[in-house]
């Protein structure tokens, strides 16, 4: 089976050499893998929760599409598509919504740092937190298992909301899925992702304002950028410490190794600052020009870029349709027809059939973090439950130990309590019934 693989693209700001050296140019890199399935989308619906301008969101989205486009991004070997054009991740999202405890979301980093600033300032916790950004953490879930991704590149900043995607996916699973895994548990992935310094030495951001277009601007545009990285005041013929600026790490990101080790010994050797800038811009330039030529006519022609996003996204939304499809007849929301006679009273066959099926064992966590089990019956009457436990690991234990006592109620470990509305016998036979099974 192919691996999926999914990054998201927030669509606020240009992109500059920190996202391509970062970002773009790895994740393009890594879609061309045998065995793997990538899906890259236009974060546009999480970038209303950062930006309330609308014609920079509108300009950044046709940029960032154009400029990933420009960097070799082959759509006919990916899944390339907006988020907003693909409404099956919203419905996910209200899916999810009523499944997710609002405790998990009170601790997501964005809420939590948002009303800790409130509190610091005296204000209401709450003041100009949207339900946008307390939500943020479920809409991330939607993009991620609506393709039921299989690994997700992200920061370390992004852990938690991977963690909390899982969280949410197997609660779902729990609830609806019948012993069926409905929604894959994504694994995150972090890499020792390529940070490029920016005209200050600090990380290249946007939020610091000391980047270098990528291709906005032209050559004449990253020329400028690059001539403002600061440096020392030595002089011509003077050594540099090549390590005390940004300017070998730049050039080192698009250069081989042999031919950084001799930049760098030209720097020690007292190369001037102007020249070693120049020599820059020509090194970034040999990898970008072509790139920016693709790019200047993707921007000249946005119907065009418009029709890649679209055959992407009608891609994207027949494997979206097939998934949603499932969910809703999971959580009930299914067609009148396809209830017939099994939910009739006189229909014994189909009831006679269901109760033959084992009962299940179910897993969760609850929002304040314990963890929990219950045996459930094929007609959904909970049979036992057990819990709270402070890990999985140990709710797992006792499940073990369960099956062990061969569904004796007598023996039953501790934390396990069965249905006092059920009779003894009852109880007795569905485990039994369980333990046969060997299900769990």
């Amino acid at each position: 089976m192919q691996q999926r693989i999914l990054t998201g693209i927030t669509t606020t700001g240009i992109p500059h050499l920190g996202n391509y050296v970062g970002a773009i140019r790895p994740a393009i890199a890594a879609s061309s893998a045998s065995g793997v399935e990538s899906f890259f989308f236009l974060a546009d619906y999480h970038g209303l929760i950062k930006c309330d301008d609308p014609v920079r969101l509108s300009r950044s989205r046709v940029e960032i599409a154009a400029a990933w486009l420009a960097s070799g991004l082959d759509p006919e070997r990916t899944y390339f598509y907006r988020q907003s054009d693909v409404p099956e991740t919203l419905e996910l999202y209200w899916l999810l919504t009523c499944v997710t405890a609002k405790g998990l979301m009170n601790r997501a980093h964005a809420y939590k740092a948002a009303t800790d600033s409130n509190e610091a300032e005296g204000e209401d916790i709450d003041a100009g937190v949207t339900m946008g950004l307390f939500c943020y953490p479920i809409l991330m879930a939607a993009d991620i298992l609506l393709f039921n991704a299989h690994k997700v590149p992200v920061g370390r900043d992004q852990l938690q909301h991977l963690e909390m995607t899982r969280d949410i996916a197997q609660r779902f699973n729990q609830l609806f899925g019948n012993g069926k895994e409905l929604l894959t548990l994504p694994e995150a992935v972090v890499g020792e992702q390529a940070v490029l310094p920016g005209l200050d030495g600090r990380k290249m951001s946007k939020s610091y304002g000391n980047t270098i277009p990528l291709f906005a601007g032209g050559r004449d545009g990253l020329s400028a950028g690059v001539m403002k990285i600061v440096t020392d005041s030595k002089l011509p013929g003077e050594p540099k410490d090549p390590d005390a600026n940004p300017i070998l790490t730049l050039y080192s990101a698009f250069a081989g190794a042999d031919e950084s080790a001799a930049f760098r010994a030209e720097l020690a050797s007292g190369l001037g600052w102007g020249e070693a800038k120049s020599r820059l811009v020509q090194c970034i330039e040999r990898e970008l020009a072509p790139m920016r030529e693709r790019y200047e006519s993707l921007m000249a022609a946005p119907a065009k870029v418009e029709e890649i996003l679209l055959a992407g996204a009608d891609k994207a939304r027949a494997l979206a349709r097939a998934l949603l499809e499932e969910l809703r007849d999971a959580v009930g929301l299914r067609g009148f027809s396809s209830i017939g006679a099994a939910a009739h009273p006189a229909a014994p066959k189909a009831v006679a059939a269901a109760s033959s099926k084992p009962p299940t064992m179910r897993q969760y966590r609850e929002s304040d973090g314990s963890f929990h089990f219950k045996l459930v019956s094929s007609g959904g009457t909970v049979l036992l439950h057990g819990g709270p436990f402070e890990s999985g690991a140990e709710a797992g234990r006792t499940i073990r130990a369960l099956r062990e006592t061969h569904g004796q109620s007598d023996e039953l470990p501790m934390h396990v309590r069965i249905n006092a509305e059920l009779a003894g016998d009852e109880v007795e036979a569905g485990l039994q019934a369980w333990v046969d099974s060997s299900g769990d």
